[in-house]
């Protein structure tokens, strides 16, 4: 790959993929269907024709807690690293055995969940605090009128925060969006990081760059890292790769803290 200048210089980690195969079981409140495989080979050569060395792959919850795809793709590839979705009653000896693996967290994805689990009861507290020992991170993506509530209650069991994709917050409603307000304070006590990620989902997608930019303002570029979320389920037709590296451009205009973003923070969060 060619490059012009040091401004077009791409990513070092892409924090957030999936990998999937038509042929893999969904879980049964999946809310969409794969029209093509996306698998580990495709993905390898999408990082390799954009110049991406690392990636992080991001449990579906398409699939539920069905990681069997996921621990293969860490055995072929060590420039990968990946989270998953795991029931809070998974034997500490398995999750010791994922992290040997190349796991760095788990992800609770609750948003299309119409009531989500009581993360502060003792069953998820227990669990996330194993997870904290771990050394691993927890994936967030919930509804409005419960994100914080999901961020305390992982903050409570000593683990650390990732928000996915800006928090989701509905574009309309600007900076006083609930969910993007949560992320913010989250961002303040110090133990939650944020993707810039998936803003072709938000209606419409330049609406994901004042939050952006408003996320640079609160941290500096430190805490946040950029992601493609390829092969960008529901909208496989609509997106491709260079257009989400295009997006993080606008996003980011400054090459500094794009390195930063795609480089060092992604590096420290992942990769240590």
């Amino acid at each position: 790959m060619s490059l012009s200048s040091a401004d077009d210089e791409p990513p070092l980690v892409d924090a957030h993929f999936h990998i999937y195969t038509t042929d893999l079981p969904l879980a049964g409140d999946a809310w969409h269907r794969p029209p093509e495989d996306a698998g580990t080979a495709r993905l390898i050569r999408t990082l390799d024709d954009h110049g991406v060395l690392f990636g992080v792959v991001a449990a579906a919850s398409l699939h539920g807690d069905y990681n069997d795809h996921v621990r293969q793709a860490l055995q072929q590839h060590r420039r990968l690293r990946a989270t998953a979705i795991l029931l809070p009653t998974t034997d500490i000896r398995v999750m010791e055995q994922m992290r040997d693996e190349g796991f760095v967290g788990i992800r609770l994805m609750w948003r299309k969940l119409d009531q989500a689990p009581e993360i502060m009861g003792p069953e998820y507290q227990r669990f996330l605090r194993r997870v904290a020992d771990l050394n691993w991170h927890v994936h967030v993506l919930d509804r409005p009128e419960r994100l914080e509530h999901t961020i305390r209650g992982v903050e409570a069991a000593g683990a650390r925060v990732v928000v996915d994709h800006f928090s989701m917050p509905a574009a309309g409603a600007g900076f006083d969006d609930r969910c993007f307000r949560a992320t913010l304070e989250a961002l303040d006590r110090g133990r939650t990081w944020v993707k810039l990620s998936a803003g072709y989902r938000f209606q419409p997608p330049h609406a994901a760059i004042p939050f952006a930019r408003e996320l640079i303002r609160a941290t500096g570029g430190e805490r946040l890292v950029w992601a493609s979320d390829w092969p960008f389920a529901a909208f496989e037709s609509r997106m491709t790769y260079a257009q989400a590296l295009a997006d993080f451009r606008e996003q980011v205009p400054d090459a500094a803290l794009r390195r930063r973003i795609s480089g060092r923070n992604a590096l420290e969060l992942y990769f240590t």
